[in-house]
């Protein structure tokens, strides 16, 4: 069998597998987030943070939440990351952000974060952050889901369907679950351009 046909019934077995009911308390905790005026704070790196732009982008636009990634300023990001230390410059951004009890932090990564492994560990420290302040934590991860899965409200975990293609499902399947998010009949509130035109 092709490279390409296992794949993509790895893609299969992995969309019959996920946790649906996870996803819709997702849904739930975005809406919590909205009606009660909180932010959406998208936290990832390497293909993930690439997530978090384009997740920012329709949660705003489509569902009318006010979101944001730390991602998305380059110039701050590298100065923390010179100056600080990679390691907090998304909790250094939580705090400057006055993130509190109303907002919601979202993790996108293949690892969900560990410390002892000293593996996205900038995450960790974001978590621990998020805890302090009181906010919501949602997540969608793969592996075991690592901190994020622990300590979070919400949080999706990728099933594995193969041990060598874990962080291609994992990133692929972030975008799986933020879309089927951003147009959740609870969520939306803009239809997307091409489906408006039908």
């Amino acid at each position: 069998m092709s490279h390409i046909k296992i794949y993509f019934e790895q893609v299969a077995q992995i969309a019959a597998r996920i946790d649906h009911t996870e996803i819709e308390r997702m849904a739930d905790a975005l809406d919590a987030v909205r009606a009660r005026e909180g932010r959406l704070f998208f936290l990832g790196v390497g293909g993930s943070a690439a997530n978090c732009s384009h997740a920012v982008n329709d949660f705003r636009k489509l569902c009318g939440i006010e979101a944001y990634s730390p991602v998305d300023n380059v110039a701050e990001l590298t100065a923390r990351t010179n100056d600080e230390g990679w390691e907090t410059v998304f909790a250094a951004w939580l705090r400057t952000s006055r993130a509190n009890e109303k907002d919601a932090v979202f993790v996108f990564s293949v690892g969900g974060g560990d410390a002892e492994r000293h593996v996205s560990t900038n995450i960790v420290h974001a978590l621990d952050e998020a805890k302090r302040r009181g906010m919501t934590i949602l997540g969608v991860v793969g592996r075991d889901g690592g901190q994020t899965k622990k300590v979070g409200d919400a949080v999706v975990v990728v099933p594995v369907a193969d041990d060598r293609t874990i962080t291609p499902h994992s990133e692929a399947f972030q975008a799986v679950v933020w879309h089927a998010l951003s147009c959740h009949p609870k969520l939306m509130r803009q239809e997307n351009k091409w489906e408006s035109l039908s």
